[in-house]
């Protein structure tokens, strides 16, 4: 690991151009670890990297530190190669949408990642799949670097750790409870973080509560199903947390499945379990994640989708 490290820093001193991006779609960790990670190079290196993204950043991460310089990368000339590309917290190369082009025309490319990939894409990983989130890996970076930091980088790596551990319902480890006390202590205030992640629609907390009214109960009630459809699914920010959230609060639930009709044949699946893994289930649907949150696409009809989720779900306990 040390070695990887020092070929990071050398390559960013000596790089002329910088890129960051995350996985399609960004979720707090996602968006705010590329934010945090460019904040930190440019203050310790004077150096600004370009922050690209494809898919949709939901409305809740409006409020974050430089949520206005980040660029959808059609935006940007991927035909221009940069010398560094770094990719955070992507998962596999699949979920990097039209981001992949750019990296194929890097003459670089790193990796700061919390999942599990047995196909990595850098050729230097600073990987931990034991960390929360990829905040969490970029606190540890910057303290053993000693590096400059200031509020919006605090703030960024406390909505990180915040969202990826679902405000700590998902931590598995006293880590992330250590970094986040850290962050406190050094000035973050996680009261005012979590207003400013308060910022969805009425449209969207509506939709999400109508749906959690009319999930479906089902292996004893131990799983919960929840289906948004594709004339609900415009009304949707980010990946139905309020459904989940809500059914997840449901007493003798195990097992949450929420399926989002984004096309006429593409379904987007998010998993969450109490206490028992279900990260296989997301993998066997062409997806993955972490242990107790995890999720996919399947491309197919709703009807479909739900009768091989439902497959899936009938050998757990």
């Amino acid at each position: 690991m040390k070695n990887c490290l020092n070929a990071f820093i050398e390559t960013i001193q000596n790089a002329k151009s910088i890129a960051i991006a995350g996985h399609k779609n960004p979720d707090g960790d996602s968006l705010a670890s590329v934010l945090a990670l460019a904040r930190l190079i440019e203050l310790n290196y004077n150096k600004v990297p370009l922050c690209v993204y494809d898919g949709n950043i939901p409305d809740c991460l409006d409020n974050i530190p430089d949520r206005k310089k980040i660029q959808y990368f059609a935006h940007v000339d991927a035909r221009q190669s940069v010398d560094c590309m770094i990719l955070v917290d992507y998962g596999t190369e699949k979920n990097l949408g039209g981001v992949a082009s750019m990296v194929s025309e890097s003459k670089l490319v790193y990796e700061i990642d919390h999942h599990k990939n047995d196909s990595p894409i850098g050729i230097v990983c600073l990987n931990n799949n034991t960390a929360a989130a990829v905040g969490e890996i970029l606190y540890d970076l910057m303290r053993q670097m000693n590096w400059k930091y200031d509020s919006d980088v605090l703030d960024l790596l406390a909505v990180s750790i915040l969202t990826d551990t679902g405000n700590f319902k998902y931590a598995r480890s006293g880590k992330s409870l250590k970094v986040m006390a850290d962050l406190v202590d050094m000035g973050v205030c996680i009261e005012n973080i979590s207003n400013a992640l308060n910022n969805k629609s009425k449209k969207t907390v509506l939709m999400e509560a109508a749906v959690a009214s009319q999930a479906e109960f089902l292996f004893g009630g131990r799983l919960a199903l929840a289906v948004i459809g594709k004339k609900e699914y415009k009304n949707l920010d980010g990946r139905g947390d309020t459904v989940l959230n809500l059914l997840g609060q449901i007493k003798g639930i195990e097992y949450i499945v929420l399926l989002k009709q984004q096309k006429e044949k593409q379904i987007g699946v998010s998993l969450r379990s109490r206490t028992k893994p279900i990260e296989h289930i997301a993998v066997a649907l062409g997806g993955g994640g972490h242990m107790y949150a995890a999720g996919a696409v399947i491309y197919d009809t709703l009807d479909n989708a739900r009768s091989m989720v439902l497959d899936l779900f009938k050998g757990e306990k």
